[in-house]
Parts: C-alpha cells; structure tokens; sequence
C-alpha cells in the first residue's frame, strides 16, 4: 500500500493552520497569568532584575513596580484568552515589552558578560528570547479579521 504523503502533509499543515493561533494565545495566556501572578507576590525570579531595572524612574518605588507590572502581565494573559479582546492583548503586550527590553540599556554589566554585546548572561537571554514574544504577537495580530460590520470605513 503506497502513502499519498502529500495528503498526510496537507492533512497536518490544515491542522496546524487551525490550531496554530489558538495554541499561540492560549500560550500567551498561560505565560503572561503565571508569570505575572508572582510579581505581586514577591514570588518572581525576575524581581531583582525589575526593581533593578525601576529603580532609576523619578516616581514609584520599585516595589510599587513590580505589582504593578505583575498585575499587567495577568491583564494581557487574559486578554489573550479570548479573541475578542485579543486586540487589546496585542498592544498591551507591546507595552510591556519595551519595559523588557530596558535593562539591556540600563544594566549591561547584569545582562551582557563583561559588558560583551555579543555575550549575554543568562538575564541578557531571557530577555532576548522576548524577540520571539513580539514575533509570535504579530502573527497573532495578523490573524484578527473585522466583520463586515465592524471594517472601518
């Protein structure tokens, strides 16, 4: 009996096409709840690097900071979890992101290896691997369609 692989592949790539988005927020969700559900509570092994990273803005202390962007994190996980409010997920999301993103400015001796751009530590990867966050939120964002009711004009 001879495979039709095209078939199979196109079955598979139909599958992933379906269910490759929903997967993508409902990942979105699961991160973004868990992670941020630590902050508030002083549970987050990134508390260091955020209070680090807050300690220089004129207003708030750091701990204020860190409940509060716990709190936003739990908001976008949310927000992914239906696709009607993933749209507010999305920007949300991009928000925060720039906050990620800060320490890599503020505090290369904690996120580079000797102050080596080419050589992050293990704080400068974690922050890194939010490339493939935004990457990921794109293509999510890419897949939200308006009605015909709601299109603008």
């Amino acid at each position: 009996m001879k495979m039709d692989y095209q078939k199979i592949d196109q079955s598979i790539l139909l599958r992933m096409n379906r269910w490759g988005t929903i997967a993508m927020r409902i990942s979105f969700a699961i991160i973004f709840i868990w992670f941020g559900i630590l902050k508030p509570f002083g549970l987050s092994p990134a508390e260091p690097l955020l209070k680090a990273t807050v300690a220089w803005l004129p207003f708030w202390e750091p701990d204020f900071w860190l409940v509060l962007i716990g709190w936003w994190e739990v908001v976008i996980g949310i927000t992914f979890l239906f696709k009607q409010t993933t749209r507010i997920a999305i920007p949300l999301l991009f928000l925060q992101m720039i906050g990620t993103f800060m320490p890599l400015i503020f505090l290369p001796d904690i996120t580079f290896q000797e102050g080596n751009l080419l050589l992050p530590t293990m704080e400068g990867q974690y922050i890194m691997k939010n490339l493939m966050i935004i990457s990921a939120a794109v293509v999510v964002g890419g897949t939200m369609h308006y009605s015909k009711s709601e299109r603008p004009e």
